[in-house]
């Protein structure tokens, strides 16, 4: 059974669920970082991931990156995995703009995070939910 890491738990806002993956928003409101993390259990590498999730994590990731791109303008979108820090498989898709607080350099660690006010997160999804397919399912739609 899928459970999501404590770290990651903790450190994000759950948005929903695409087919495969749960997406989340990073608690820091310098970037608009989004993290997708695949619903399989004991997974920390992409080979890991059968090849028809693989296929799908990566239609996820570069949707969403574009999608992202588009609603924010983006200069750059950083798409990456990493898990030194979590290990739990998650994908980082990141807009990052040439005045951003930790251009050019990679956004984490660069500052302590800076955490959403609830009118900035409301309004964040709200924008998501004009861009996101249909099939998305926000978790304020869970029923």
């Amino acid at each position: 059974m899928f459970e999501l890491d404590a770290r990651l738990r903790g450190d994000t806002i759950e948005v929903g669920d695409f087919t495969l993956s749960r997406l989340l928003l990073m608690n820091d409101a310098r970037y608009p970082w989004f993290i997708l993390v695949p619903r399989r259990e004991d997974v920390s590498e992409l080979f890991q991931l059968d090849e028809k999730d693989q296929q799908q994590l990566w239609r996820e990731t570069t949707f969403l990156a574009e999608v992202l791109r588009d609603t924010f303008g983006a200069d750059k979108m950083n798409v990456a995995t990493l898990g030194n820090v979590v290990a739990q498989l998650h994908m980082h898709v990141i807009v990052r703009k040439k005045n951003d607080d930790a251009w050019p350099a990679p956004v984490w660690g660069k500052h302590a995070a800076q955490p959403y006010e609830a009118s900035r997160t409301e309004e964040l999804l709200a924008r998501l939910k004009l861009v996101l397919p249909s099939s998305f399912r926000f978790v304020s739609d869970r029923s």
